[in-house]
């Protein structure tokens, strides 16, 4: 998309304004001085926060709420037959989707760092952010979910600095302008689009390329080596293994959520690394933030006050509350890798049962990943189903919830969360932790089991 679409333009409207993905876009737009108007159908905590901006928001979304406007941006969820949407492609002035515009953005900064993967994205964007706020580096930051340090899903910096997430969904990540593509790793995810493992590995491969410094890479993960193998561009490699560039060593787990390990460069000590996220996975995504901050010029000495400040993204292995001796815990994950490392880890800690809520989402990755599914969930200690999300599929394959259910010992399911959230109440024991997975809206169960824990308990 060319930049200069954003020449001599002063009004700037942006439908669905109230996502999580416009929001960041909103705020480096305000601050660059342009005037900006929004439109969203629901209030929420994000739709406030852009309200006390100044930037005024419409409440539906109707064709007259783009008057004015000499550029219009909208997310990807918006339909075609929405009427604000026809109205502007309609009026002739510029229409650009959610995507595009942060293309556009990306290439405004000097140090672009764009963080890609199938899984550990948010989480490492996140780490990240808090290593280079904490170093002083004060970066502008677009994530893919909310981080309690920056009160939502970005910030504005004053620096050359940017960290931005990368999705690989129908290509987006292509529109973005990288001075360093971090990968950190590839697995068979959006394949109703890539259709194959090799066009899906061809796309990060052209991600890598187009960084304009380097690329940053996981060196054990064989799908990413593929993609870099024989890349025109340097490349930095970071993994569990010291034949990488970056990697751990004397790895420490002291408690439940604690590791501690020695940051590794080619053979040298570059300092110790604190992490309060659960799981060998979050050490891997250490590694890989902090690769990028020290390729990024962030002085070694300085990585740990970042990391040891950070204990977690909104949603991912997120503590909600512990009543009567239960842990309620909120996790994102909603591919099999994700639930396997997720389950792995709260098996590891100290809790007599594990007890997960799965929202299986699209049924063209249930069908597909089906027994894959069922093999991951089946380490939880019991298993609770919901209806599968559909989001923007039609159900045409006939999949169904039951087949999933069928294949996970001792696995039930209900239709609705308020089914879901008194079941597990009412077998919920001190010693227990329960974990809402998917990428849906399951946190919202996870809320209502938290109430309806709190109202059993008074």
């Amino acid at each position: 998309m060319n930049d200069s679409v954003l020449k001599d333009k002063k009004h700037i409207h942006f439908i669905g304004i109230g996502g999580s993905g416009m929001y960041p876009l909103a705020q480096i737009l305000h601050a660059q001085g342009y005037y900006l108007t929004g439109s969203d159908n629901n209030p929420t905590d994000t739709l406030d926060r852009i309200q006390e901006m100044g930037i005024p928001v419409m409440l539906g979304q109707r064709a007259e709420n783009i008057k004015g406007a000499d550029l219009i941006v909208h997310t990807a969820a918006i339909m075609a037959d929405n009427e604000e949407l026809i109205a502007a492609k309609a009026s002739g002035v510029p229409v650009l989707e959610r995507s595009d515009l942060l293309g556009i953005l990306t290439g405004h900064f000097q140090n672009t760092i764009c963080v890609s993967g199938t899984h550990g994205k948010t989480t490492t964007s996140s780490m990240l952010t808090q290593i280079m706020m904490d170093a002083k580096a004060d970066p502008t930051v677009v994530i893919g979910g909310k981080l309690h340090t920056i009160g939502g899903s970005g910030r504005i910096g004053k620096s050359e600095n940017m960290i931005c997430e990368a999705c690989e969904f129908m290509d987006h990540f292509l529109k973005l302008k990288p001075d360093i593509s971090l990968i950190l790793n590839i697995d068979e995810d959006h394949m109703e689009y890539f259709k194959t493992l090799e066009n899906l590995i061809a796309s990060f491969r052209t991600f890598a390329g187009n960084a304009q410094k380097f690329a940053v890479v996981n060196g054990d993960d064989p799908n990413t080596r593929c993609a870099v193998r024989g890349l025109e561009k340097p490349v930095v490699t970071f993994g569990l293994s010291d034949a990488n560039d970056y990697y751990p060593q004397n790895i420490t787990i002291l408690d439940g959520v604690h590791s501690r390990f020695e940051l590794m460069h080619k053979g040298s000590r570059l300092t110790e690394i604190d992490v309060f996220v659960p799981g060998q996975h979050n050490v891997l995504n250490a590694v890989a933030a902090c690769a990028c901050a020290v390729e990024s010029g962030i002085k070694p000495e300085l990585l740990n006050l970042g990391m040891s400040n950070f204990k977690g993204a909104c949603r991912r292995f997120e503590v909600l509350d512990q009543i009567n001796g239960i842990t309620v815990v909120d996790d994102y994950g909603h591919h099999p890798a994700e639930i396997k490392v997720t389950l792995e880890a709260a098996k590891s800690m100290n809790f007599k049962r594990v007890i997960a809520v799965h929202q299986p989402f699209t049924y063209s990755r249930t069908a597909r990943l089906l027994d894959d599914f069922a093999k991951v969930l089946s380490i939880a200690d019991l298993t609770i189903l919901s209806e599968i999300m559909g989001s923007r599929e039609k159900n045409t394959i006939g999949i169904y919830t039951k087949d999933l259910a069928e294949k996970i010992p001792g696995c039930v399911w209900f239709p609705e969360f308020e089914e879901i959230s008194d079941y597990v109440v009412s077998i919920a024991r001190p010693g227990d932790i329960i974990i809402t997975l998917g990428c849906g809206d399951v946190n919202k169960c996870a809320h209502l089991i938290t109430e309806k824990l709190k109202r059993k308990n008074r």
